[in-house]
């Protein structure tokens, strides 16, 4: 009786008394009776009194029935009814409602999840639904890319160079590392291929277009249900007033108020979050060249001969690992930041919580993409000047067919680790949580017991799914450059992810509070910046990662064709050979940097590294400059292009349909005709 969650439970359970609802309490027994419950917290919210018909013994547990009167929820429906902005029908849902019905209605999801769980679900199936049917096109034109660099698979002139040449490379590391055979990558240049070809600069300009064709679209189909549903002119705030004023008719509301220095505070604390994210991108950077170093120096040959490979791989598996931790310290953290802010209601608290959650999320995913996107193989040096870590370890190098497929590998690992594992991991985890009473009380106690022991929700349950979702479309859409099969394997998940999402709600957990809305709320703004940074963050891939700009260039300035009149030879002819420079070991700081090579027995003279400098004294040549230039060219025209091409698809498709514009104006019409009446008898 002295326990402080007692105390705690005893005076709400007074508060509720002193506001005139009744309470009835069951200690130690239990009756069998017929109604879904509410459960959301460690207490029964229960619809109707208990009558206790049939005792059952259940030791350790306290049931409370609360039945409101019928004048609290009257005085509710008549200020929804004079507001304005709250302008609704108010649906009364019978305690009968099947889940059996919600959860096989695989045809109108949302619509049977808004009579059960409230339009804020709804919204979520209805957004997700939405989402994964226009996945379909992006998927279908990904494989049509994946297949247009399938059909030159054998084909292609810069394979053939890759596979027949006999060109030395210079070794990939300072310890036992040998001189290789660009030939020994021929599966690379291969793969390569695949996701670094003509098609993908097409694609990227459409998947940035796709995702401003999704939001318009999208706003269409909210516009359409919420209207269906009367809360297209639904008020956040007027609703939390009518709560309040029927909770308290004397209360007062909770004003607005700013604190700059709190903002300021805040600021600081958020970048200082961003730049530790940072840090561990960087470690994970220090992690990858470690691992290649040891893996070079290892007695095994596969280690030794496919070191760079195995430490990409690892670097993408200790970065989701990575990603798991910081899931966890991420909502720590927000939640402590959104207390020191301290904002006005809840809805406040959710969207603060919302941007800062994302922002340290998108951050934690996407640094280290980010890293190989657009710094692996560019700040690495050249012999002689190698850039190294704590002036020791060599950084990584690119594969001389381009940095794109160290990207592609390191998103589908990412992608696939996170989908699948964390789905097992959230059904598995919801499943162990309900089978933990025994079965015998399952059948005596069906609503009470079985609702009780299902795994707890709380108010940002939904948030933790609509989290998933926006950072799998942010992987669609920013590097979809470099992995086009990607709206394919979002499109795969997604299938499965709307079932498993509604055997989670329906059978796995806790019923959520139904609540209103009109809107997926901040989530918009959210997909909005995300649509804008596809656009930049792909133009950036194809114009610097790719080598779509230096193949045109060489294909009409450098190459055969460009050079000569001859049509015997492929314009491509001679491509890799004109990216690579030549180290000579006569050089000083050449022959100090492969030291090791040259102890142990190596007779060489020269070597090959890709990129374009002068043989004699390794400055850059004209090519880079020129090569530089196109590229800022195209990212600066690709992005204006696309970036004209959604503004006048966001002005072509308005944001509400015709119909429902009329409808509302309809119905407006009417309300001012019946008001002009009802005054007019007065």
């Amino acid at each position: 009786m002295e326990d402080r969650i007692f105390k705690k439970q005893d005076a709400f359970i007074c508060e509720l008394k002193q506001k005139n609802i009744k309470v009835t309490v069951c200690y130690v027994t239990v009756t069998h009776i017929s109604v879904v419950s509410f459960s959301s917290y460690k207490m029964f919210l229960l619809k109707a009194l208990i009558s206790v018909e049939q005792r059952i013994e259940d030791a350790g547990k306290v049931f409370f029935g609360v039945c409101a009167p019928e004048e609290i929820f009257a005085k509710y429906k008549y200020l929804l009814k004079v507001s304005d902005a709250c302008n609704w029908i108010l649906l009364v849902l019978s305690c009968s409602l099947s889940l059996d019905h919600i959860f096989f209605n695989t045809v109108c999801m949302h619509v049977t999840f808004r009579d059960y769980f409230g339009e804020k679900v709804a919204l979520y199936y209805l957004w997700l639904g939405w989402y994964t049917r226009m996945l379909v096109p992006a998927a279908v034109i990904g494989i049509v890319v994946f297949l247009y660099g399938l059909a030159f698979f054998n084909t292609s002139p810069l394979i053939h160079e890759v596979c027949d040449s006999n060109i030395i490379m210079c070794p990939r590391c300072d310890i036992r590392c040998s001189v290789w055979n660009l030939s020994d990558t021929c599966t690379y240049a291969k793969v390569s291929q695949l996701f670094d070809n003509e098609g993908t600069v097409a694609f990227a300009m459409f998947m940035a277009i796709w995702a401003t064709l999704f939001l318009e679209l999208w706003k269409r189909h909210r516009a359409l249900h919420v209207s269906k549903w009367k809360v297209f002119d639904w008020c956040e705030e007027e609703e939390e007033l009518i709560l309040e004023i029927v909770n308290n008719p004397k209360c007062k509301p909770k004003e607005f108020s700013h604190s700059y220095l709190r903002s300021i505070v805040v600021l600081l604390l958020v970048t200082l979050v961003l730049v530790v994210i940072i840090g561990l991108t960087h470690a994970l950077v220090i992690c990858r060249v470690l691992t290649a170093i040891l893996l070079s120096q290892s007695t095994w040959h596969f280690l030794r001969d496919h070191s760079s490979t195995i430490a990409m791989l690892s670097g993408a598996v200790l970065h989701y690992i990575t990603i798991q931790v910081m899931t966890r310290v991420n909502k720590i953290v927000a939640f402590k930041l959104c207390e020191f802010e301290k904002p006005r209601s809840f809805a406040a608290t959710e969207k603060s919580f919302t941007v800062k959650m994302f922002t340290f999320q998108f951050f934690t995913l996407f640094s280290s993409l980010f890293y190989v996107a657009f710094f692996l193989g560019r700040i690495n040096g050249y012999p002689g000047n190698y850039v190294r870590i704590a002036g020791k370890w060599r950084l990584e190098e690119c594969h001389p067919s381009g940095c794109l497929t160290d990207l592609f590998i390191q998103m589908a690992v990412i992608l696939l680790l996170k989908q699948t594992i964390n789905n097992i991991f959230e059904f598995t985890a919801c499943r162990e949580e309900e089978g933990n009473f025994d079965p015998c009380d399952l059948c005596k106690l069906r609503n009470w017991m079985e609702n009780y022991d299902l795994t707890d929700v709380n108010a940002f349950s939904l948030f933790n799914e609509f989290l998933e979702m926006v950072l799998q479309f942010s992987f669609t859409t920013i590097f979809v450059a470099a992995f086009p099969l990607a709206p394919l394997l979002a499109l795969i998940n997604n299938i499965f992810e709307i079932r498993l999402d509604a055997i989670k709600m329906v059978s796995l957990e806790r019923r959520l509070v139904p609540k209103k809305t009109n809107d997926i709320g901040v989530w918009t703004r959210i997909l909005e910046v995300v649509g804008v940074m596809a656009v930049i963050a792909n133009g950036l891939v194809i114009g610097i990662s790719s080598d779509f700009i230096p193949r045109l260039v060489y294909r009409y300035h450098y190459g055969p064709c460009a050079t000569s009149n001859s049509t015997s030879l492929d314009c491509m002819t001679g491509y890799i050979n004109n990216t690579l420079a030549t180290a000579f070991m006569s050089n000083v700081y050449i022959k100090k940097d492969f030291k090791d090579l040259i102890e142990n027995g190596y007779n060489i003279t020269q070597c090959s590294y890709k990129d374009y400098r002068s043989d004699e004294n390794q400055s850059l040549t004209s090519q880079f400059w020129l090569i530089l230039a196109l590229r800022f060219a195209f990212v600066i025209l690709f992005e204006h292009v696309v970036v004209m091409c959604k503004f006048i698809a966001a002005w072509f498709i308005p944001d509400s349909p015709i119909r429902v514009k009329n409808d509302r104006l309809d119905d407006k019409l009417r309300r001012l005709k019946k008001e002009l009446d009802r005054s007019t008898e007065v």
